[in-house]
């Protein structure tokens, strides 16, 4: 049976290169003041040795850290990826990592995470969402580093913030189904109050049909998010039974949109002859399938960009930031007319 090594240390280093642990130890930080030559002797026996310089003593000392909480919904989304990829690309010039933490659409566990991740002494923290749990708020609130909420624009956001009006945006593609020639129009989201951002959706959706005098009513629960294209094929099946004569429908994501497409077809419903369909997020999918889908592009990736470039603003001590308003874009293909 095959022991486990004991890994290098900086003694070890210390032993090979002649010099003492603190010497070692200043090697490896930018400020080190020893020479050239012996932070490289003692660079290359650390390559040679194998080790790997734990910052975790000298993190407690400085109360410093390298590194930026972050917390999603979902680890399969491919917006939120596109989200965390911006944002660590842009940290990357600053030398800074993320460490990233999954709620599951749960303010409850979104709430447990900003404790332990705030226990880390992280320089920052980024949250997806402009609601949280009153207590979640208060640790926030009192954590003393930026905080900075995505993917919505609250009223009042706890630092500041990067996102959009997910009403607002789901007010425009009503508006656009309505310029079409749609009236009958429904809505497939999530189970009502577990995804803020999804019930914002639905809210905007319920604001402007109200707004242009038409029926509120077609309404379908798609279940707990996220919503997949199997849950959203089975919300277009209760659609089509409860609200035969629907024109058009909105899906709270493309997902479920392609779903509901897929549901079309197997019924031999033309879209968008008989039924138009709309969703959200500009997956790759909606581009590809046939028809092609009416989405809305949040512009995940640039969500991303623009957290980090605010956050490095922050860091570097510069005073006059503020929120970013970001726009999404209606992108209309042949799933509508």
């Amino acid at each position: 049976m095959s022991q486990i090594r004991k890994p290098p240390t900086m003694a070890d280093i210390a032993r090979v290169t002649g010099v003492s642990p603190m010497t070692v130890s200043r090697a490896f930080k930018t400020d080190s003041l020893i020479s050239k030559e012996t932070r490289e002797a003692i660079l290359q026996a650390a390559e040679e040795l194998g080790y790997v310089f734990d910052s975790t003593a000298s993190n407690l000392r400085s109360q410093k850290t390298d590194f930026v909480a972050v917390t999603i919904p979902s680890l399969n989304n491919a917006n939120f990826a596109d989200t965390v990829g911006g944002l660590s690309e842009t940290l990357a010039a600053r030398n800074m990592q993320i460490l990233l933490g999954y709620t599951n659409y749960d303010m409850a566990e979104e709430e447990r995470l900003i404790e332990q991740l705030l226990r880390r002494k992280p320089q920052a923290i980024v949250v997806t969402g402009g609601k949280h749990t009153p207590r979640g708020r208060k640790l926030l609130e009192n954590a003393h580093i930026p905080v900075i909420e995505t993917w919505d624009a609250p009223a009042e956001p706890i630092g500041h913030f990067v996102g959009f009006s997910n009403a607002g945006v789901v007010r425009e593609m009503v508006d656009h189904f309505v310029r079409a020639g749609y009236t009958r129009i429904a809505f497939i989201g999530g189970d009502a109050g577990r995804d803020t951002r999804g019930s914002d959706r639905r809210h905007g959706f319920l604001e402007a049909m109200k707004a242009h005098g038409l029926d509120t009513s077609r309404l379908i629960a798609a279940g707990p998010p996220p919503i997949s294209m199997r849950e959203g094929a089975n919300a277009m099946a209760r659609l089509i039974a409860d609200y035969p004569d629907t024109e058009a429908v909105i899906c709270v994501s493309d997902l479920s949109a392609y779903g509901a497409l897929t549901e079309c077809q197997r019924r031999g419903i033309s879209v968008p002859e008989q039924i138009a369909i709309g969703g959200f997020g500009a997956y790759e999918i909606g581009s590809i399938c046939v028809p092609t889908l009416t989405t809305i592009d949040a512009q995940a990736r640039e969500i991303g960009r623009r957290t980090g470039a605010l956050l490095i603003d922050i860091l570097n001590g510069r005073e006059d930031v503020g929120d970013v308003l970001i726009k999404p874009e209606l992108i209309v293909r042949e799933s509508t007319r």
